[in-house]
């Protein structure tokens, strides 16, 4: 038998409420990670996830970022955990 909507939509919610933990698979099937660091370890920080996974294999990106009061970046990468 179908699986109702609610049921659907039940199921889709405790995925989401599961999450991830840092450098772990989420029910979208992104890894993520996020770190806080000083303005330029940030961006080497950054320049050396796309070194190790490309964007074009990986789907890499800065999914987000902010610069928090103190002056450091807070940001999070994600990418897809293999690149077949």
């Amino acid at each position: 038998m179908a699986d109702r909507p609610r049921d659907l939509a039940e199921r889709m919610a405790r995925r989401r409420k599961a999450g991830g933990k840092a450098g772990h698979a989420t029910g979208d099937g992104y890894l993520r990670e996020t770190f806080t660091l000083p303005r330029a370890a940030a961006r080497a920080r950054a320049e050396a996830f796309f070194a190790r996974y490309p964007k074009a294999g990986y789907m890499s990106a800065v999914e987000t970022w902010r610069e928090l009061p103190g002056g450091d970046i807070e940001f999070t990468m994600r990418r897809l955990p293999s690149a077949d």
